[in-house]
């Protein structure tokens, strides 16, 4: 008698792709960090509107190329109100760095458009980077021109321009720039280049204060050069124009 051989399939389990399994993983992965990004940014910028700013990364790069130059590490920072500051000093800023600061929402297109159509033909001009945005880089961000970074400064220029305010934006800005060698904010840099403190600057000190700011570590205030006194006039000029800054 012929014994019959059932054959029984076994039904397949579906495969689940590897591929499919890491993106997703990926993509929550990439979820969860921006979250804590945008979570832990928005923190600090809450932070810095009510507490000093006492150290910046910029501060702390100097820091540590000094160090590994064998340099004699030098720093000088005082925190002032900005009732404490001099207003010509506040004058001189805007004359010389965001003629518009009081007008724009952290962003002159004006001035990056004719920045980038000066550096197309091969003409040295400035970033048409605002007051806010080089807050935005000192306080929070590295040095450097990559896209990450210009992305990053025009997200943290939006966050301090919504919660910040224009007047605490240049109370940051006046205590945390560079303003020359080792010294950052204006107390500082008073006290250094003119033995006095920041209240009682006069509108020529301001100015050769606002003079320096592009290359700080390259000029000097006082006893300087001919291009230095040159831009202390024209922003002494521009200074009369400024009228009564209001925040």
């Amino acid at each position: 008698m012929a014994t019959r051989i059932v054959q029984r399939k076994t039904a397949k389990k579906p495969v689940r792709k590897q591929s499919t399994s890491f993106m997703s993983k990926l993509s929550r992965f990439l979820f969860k960090m921006m979250l804590w990004f945008f979570g832990i940014s928005l923190f600090f910028v809450v932070f810095y509107k009510f507490v000093p700013v006492v150290f910046t990364p910029l501060m702390v790069v100097r820091s540590v190329e000094n160090i590994s130059a064998g340099k004699e590490n030098s720093f000088s920072h005082d925190w002032e109100p900005l009732e404490n500051i001099s207003m010509n000093l506040q004058k001189a800023v805007v004359a010389s760095e965001d003629g518009t600061f009081l007008l724009h929402n952290g962003f002159d297109f004006k001035a990056m458009q004719k920045a980038y159509k000066g550096n197309e033909r091969g003409r040295k001009i400035k970033g048409g980077s605002t007051i806010s945005q080089q807050t935005a880089k000192n306080v929070f961000l590295w040095q450097g021109r990559s896209y990450l970074r210009k992305g990053l400064e025009a997200y943290f220029t939006v966050l301090i321009e919504v919660i910040w305010g224009k007047e605490r934006i240049m109370e940051v800005y006046l205590n945390s720039i560079e303003m020359g060698t080792g010294i950052y904010g204006a107390q500082a840099a008073a006290e250094h280049w003119y033995r006095k403190d920041a209240k009682n600057l006069t509108p020529i000190q301001a100015a050769g204060i606002a003079a320096i700011l592009p290359s700080p570590r390259k000029f000097t205030a006082t006893s300087s050069s001919s291009y230095i006194n040159n831009r202390k006039t024209k922003i002494m000029r521009v200074m009369r124009t400024v009228g009564k800054i209001e925040y």
